[in-house]
């Protein structure tokens, strides 16, 4: 798909790729408990920016696909938001945590009740929801979810069979969350059934630059990204995506990361982030090396620098 490139990002970019290159491996660790993951060289760092209009730029490793992780919840979320309205909300939160990612305790203190989508509790619940409703079609949660981000890319975007794999293989947190939250009646499907749509749609495998294209509907009140193609969510679903982004979005760190950045941010421990600038831009850094919260360290850099060069901000 051509693209122009903006004249006014192109540059920021490029910048920010010559000031971080230099701390490439210096800082901070791969997530070492999916095998598929350890194995990635920490040396890479890609950014790229999609425009409300279309317009795309990108810097260092942009094209570089890996493995998206977390930020699957965002889409997978869109999707159950589409499918279900307000009835989502009825066991799943939408509060921060303030616990890491994949807490027990939080859990069994709020009755099985995830509290927000985007940790690991709330995220398979959200895969269950799409399960069922899958099922009610006669259809697949992981062929949805694939069609969903081929339709937002404009190109065919897959699952990394490795990855999913190692998820399923290693993942015994999240085997033991999705069990604890069947004993409080909280997930309807076969537990195993949830967690293969769950593992299979963290092992979704993209680019910096595909993932900016993805999210643009975020920064363009719902409206697909590709011209032509039907709305993704309407305005208000689309505001209260964004302010779950920023309230929930990067683990038990959303609260210092709205303080330094002040964007709606989605992150994962492969290394991505996705940031949104409502009617302007969204923006996607990726570097594996993860700070002590499991957000990328150069990523959330990057960020800072991007609001600091061009004043973009949500406040």
């Amino acid at each position: 798909m051509s693209t122009k490139t903006p004249t006014r990002f192109q540059p920021v970019l490029d910048e920010i790729v010559a000031t971080l290159r230099l701390q490439l491996g210096q800082g901070g660790t791969v997530a070492s408990y999916i095998p598929a993951l350890a194995r990635v060289d920490a040396r890479q760092f890609g950014i790229a920016l999609r425009t409300c209009d279309g317009e795309e730029a990108g810097a260092g490793d942009f094209e570089t696909p890996f493995s998206i992780q977390s930020v699957s919840k965002l889409f997978t979320l869109t999707l159950a938001m589409q499918r279900m309205g307000d009835a989502l909300w009825e066991r799943i939160g939408r509060e921060p945590s303030g616990n890491p990612f994949n807490s027990l305790v939080q859990l069994e203190n709020e009755q099985g009740k995830p509290r927000n989508p985007f940790i690991n509790a709330g995220a398979i619940a959200v895969a269950d929801r799409l399960v069922s409703q899958a099922k009610a079609k006669g259809g697949s949660a992981k062929a949805d979810i694939l069609a969903l981000m081929s339709s937002l890319c404009g190109e065919r975007i897959d699952f990394d069979g490795e990855v999913a794999q190692s998820e399923a293989d290693t993942g015994f947190r999240n085997v033991a969350l999705a069990n604890f939250m069947k004993s409080f009646g909280k997930i309807d499907n076969d537990v195993a059934e949830v967690l293969d749509t769950y593992f299979h749609q963290c092992a979704l495998r993209m680019s910096c630059r595909q993932l900016a294209r993805a999210a643009a509907f975020l920064c363009r009140d719902g409206a697909h990204p590709i011209p032509g193609e039907p709305e993704v969510t309407g305005e208000r679903q689309t505001r209260r995506i964004n302010s779950l982004m920023l309230t929930c979005g990067t683990y038990d760190a959303a609260g210092d990361v709205a303080f330094s950045i002040g964007l709606p941010c989605k992150s994962g421990v492969g290394g991505g982030i996705v940031a949104v600038v409502p009617d302007t831009l969204t923006l996607c850094v990726w570097s594996p090396a993860l700070d002590a919260t499991g957000n990328s360290l150069l990523g959330m850099k990057a960020l800072e620098l991007f609001v600091a060069r061009t004043g973009l901000s949500v406040f």
